[in-house]
């Protein structure tokens, strides 16, 4: 098994370097677990490190509302790494050209003050342990052809994830309510999607919870100065060159991408 974790590894990251995708991974190898897919993950990031000069800044959670769950037969969420090379600066310019089929998704991004190490983690511990709060674009792409994904692709990809593109403010949890803060985003101008936080897990800490305390079992710790992608809040849209995307969140700013 384990010369088979490292030729999908090669080949999922050969596909991201090339801008192109593969036949999906469950398709011809239904065998994989979930404990695999993650493996695979760990062993395409680490390349992205070693090879590419990028170096883990974050951790980005996906699955979290219980349509998607049920669409993909899992109880519970996955989690994914960003890069330092996934980060977008503020005025959110993305080469369209550099994705093979990106969609975007508005959530609430927690930039961590000081280290959580699970597996006891609660969601008031992350409240405490996070120094800010910050409007977030996810850029999410799948190097699985056609987006005809299972949980075990998805997870294998990197949660599907592409790019990240921070807001225009930042705040101290207790500035703002995280279960009922709304969220809306435009594309071009038009309403395409609207949600609250309270669409990941029931409130965003609780995802970030879950992560810290699934990593724990690992020996991984969130690091402080981190940012956590704390899970989608409404609807996951496509996307293509010339849209402009611009989500805002009640009481937190806005997050803007213009696509090339």
């Amino acid at each position: 098994m384990s010369d088979l974790i490292t030729a999908l590894a090669e080949e999922l990251y050969a596909a991201r370097e090339a801008v192109a995708a593969i036949r999906p991974i469950t398709d011809r190898h239904p065998e994989l677990t979930i404990d695999d897919a993650y493996r695979i993950q760990l062993a395409t990031v680490e390349r992205r490190c070693a090879e590419g000069g990028q170096r883990i800044v974050g951790r980005k959670i996906g699955v979290t509302s219980e349509p998607v769950m049920d669409l993909f037969g899992v109880r519970e969420p996955d989690f994914g790494v960003v890069t330092s090379g996934m980060m977008i600066d503020c005025a959110g310019e993305i080469e369209t050209a550099t994705l093979i089929a990106p969609k975007v998704e508005g959530e609430i991004a927690f930039i961590l003050g000081r280290d959580l190490t699970g597996p006891d983690i609660t969601e008031q511990d992350v409240l405490d342990a996070t120094a800010l709060v910050m409007p977030c674009l996810e850029i999410v792409d799948s190097r699985i052809s056609d987006w005809k994904i299972k949980i075990q692709d998805t997870v294998a990809d990197n949660a599907s994830a592409a790019l990240v593109v921070l807001g225009d403010m930042a705040l101290p949890v207790s500035c703002i309510d995280l279960v009922t803060c709304g969220m809306s985003l435009e594309i071009n101008g038009e309403l395409r999607s609207t949600g609250a936080g309270a669409a990941s897990l029931g409130h965003p800490a609780r995802a970030v919870a879950w992560l810290a305390n699934t990593l724990g079992r690992y020996g991984t710790p969130l690091r402080a100065g981190e940012v956590i992608l704390s899970g989608s809040l409404g609807a996951m849209l496509p996307v293509a060159q010339g849209d402009h995307v611009r989500m805002t969140l009640s009481g937190l700013g806005t997050a803007e991408a213009r696509f090339l």
